[in-house]
């Protein structure tokens, strides 16, 4: 028996109208309702854990690569700013000997202890103490304000941080000027920069060096955290940081802005268990939509066992048939899609409200959910398939 002979057999119920994955996948309109939204719960459950992921790595890393230097020393020991290591302030003064070096600038980071105001609750908060005098950061609000943080006890605050440390933009402006209590000693804010949040930090102050070692009097000013070095115009950064290599000794750690931001980025992937509740979210997410659209073929391919059997009785093969399982599988991806995108942007805005934290759609993570679920569909067809392995030309008479 074959599809010559059987061309003027009465085509099955399910094959009279075209496209027909489309028709299969439409036919029961409240499976398939039940198929796009398990489809969508699965992608904007990846969406939401790959946001997190992302928004914890962005925010961790923004102010290692907003550090206004070519090169960067830091302790070879040093993880996270977290738990940030020291090292010699004279390693710095040492690489001015290199002739592409233009000029070298500490960092002080510590983690203090800011009192809000209003409740008098302390909250822990990430400290830099730079030279006023010198350029430390990329951020302009903290280039121009810089001169205001020379008088002892002046800061800058971060104003993108948690709204616990009873900082109000508003009331700042209105003021011009902003007072608390950072390690029981009282301060004043004279301006704002913004930076965010992160896993690492709720917030951050940019004082002065004079103002640092005054909030924190058992540190020694000669030892410091980052190491900022500027190289003259035209130098070749990466013979230049070789050079320094062979110059230094082994307690200093030197690379870009980008090597230092890797460091903590991969604390945060590799070092913590967060990276890994992160990747299982996503596996877990994509385990479901796998079950989910399964189910709704099997169910499919049940109903329709004896019409599916009339095909490869007609001569189709079982390649042409799991291709038809893979077109609806493909239709429900999309369909299932579509709305995941729209549900996981207005989850982003609240989880944003939420924790402050940077987290927004992406085109790369877009793109790969969409992919994701592209595959997570045709493997759900796939295994949908051995159903359709067993049904007998037999079973039709």
């Amino acid at each position: 028996m074959n599809r010559l002979s059987l061309s003027k057999w009465k085509r099955p119920r399910f094959l009279k109208r075209t496209p027909l994955a489309w028709q299969q996948v439409t036919r029961e309109r409240t499976r398939l309702l039940v198929a796009i939204a398990g489809i969508a719960f699965a992608d904007m459950l990846i969406f939401i854990q790959m946001g997190f992921e992302g928004a914890l790595f962005d925010a961790a890393i923004q102010p290692h690569r907003n550090l206004q230097a070519d090169l960067v020393l830091t302790n070879p020991q040093m993880q996270t700013l977290f738990s940030v290591k020291a090292f010699p302030r004279a390693r710095l003064f040492q690489t001015l000997a290199h002739p592409q070096v233009k000029s070298v600038n500490g960092v002080y980071v510590a983690t203090g202890q800011w009192k809000n105001p209003e409740t008098k609750r302390e909250r822990a908060i990430l400290v830099w103490g730079i030279d006023p005098a010198e350029p430390s950061f990329k951020f302009p609000d903290v280039t121009n304000n810089q001169d205001k943080i020379q008088p002892l006890h002046r800061v800058l605050f971060d104003q993108a941080g948690r709204p616990e440390y009873g900082f109000t933009t508003s009331a700042f402006e209105q003021k011009g000027h902003f007072s608390a209590e950072l390690n029981d000693k009282l301060i004043q804010v004279d301006g704002v920069f913004t930076n965010g949040a992160s896993f690492a930090a709720d917030g951050n102050v940019i004082a002065s060096d004079s103002t640092f070692l005054q909030l924190f009097p058992n540190r020694s000013p000669e030892q410091i955290e980052v190491g900022l070095i500027q190289l003259q115009p035209g130098a070749n950064v990466a013979q230049v940081r070789a050079d320094l290599e062979a110059l230094l000794p082994d307690d200093v750690l030197i690379g870009t802005t980008e090597d230092f931001a890797q460091i903590e980025r991969d604390y945060w992937a590799n070092g913590t268990g967060i990276g890994f509740i992160f990747g299982l979210g996503v596996g877990v997410g994509f385990i479901v939509g796998i079950v989910i659209v399964y189910q709704i073929l099997y169910a499919d391919v049940s109903e329709h066992l004896p019409e599916y059997a009339t095909l490869k009785a007609m001569g189709y093969t079982d390649n042409y048939l799991l291709g038809m399982l893979i077109q609806e599988a493909l239709l429900l991806a999309f369909l299932g899609y579509l709305p995941s995108v729209g549900l996981a942007l207005g989850l982003y805005q609240l989880a944003f409200a939420a924790t402050m934290l940077p987290i927004s759609m992406t085109a790369q993570r877009a793109v790969t959910v969409l992919i994701m679920t592209i595959l997570m569909c045709s493997m759900s067809g796939a295994i949908a398939m051995r159903k359709l392995r067993a049904a007998d030309p037999a079973d039709i008479f």
